[in-house]
């Protein structure tokens, strides 16, 4: 499965990081490939992986899911 996700507060590439170890972190999620230019992130998943439990991964890295 996948699933894209639009952020705020991303300003740099350590930001881009952060936000790809926060949700490659959580069990099932195998690929994360986040864009600051888009400010998104496009998840590859197993369906074990809930949106809510991807947004709340981004939240505790400090950016908001809009």
């Amino acid at each position: 499965m996948k699933t894209t996700l639009k952020i705020s507060g991303m300003s740099c590439e350590h930001c881009v990081k952060h936000v790809t170890g926060a949700l490659e972190g959580i069990n099932g999620v195998v690929s994360a490939k986040v864009s600051l230019e888009h400010n998104s992130a496009e998840v590859e998943h197993t369906d074990r992986v809930s949106p809510e439990a991807m947004k709340a991964a981004i939240v505790e890295a400090g950016y908001e899911v809009i």
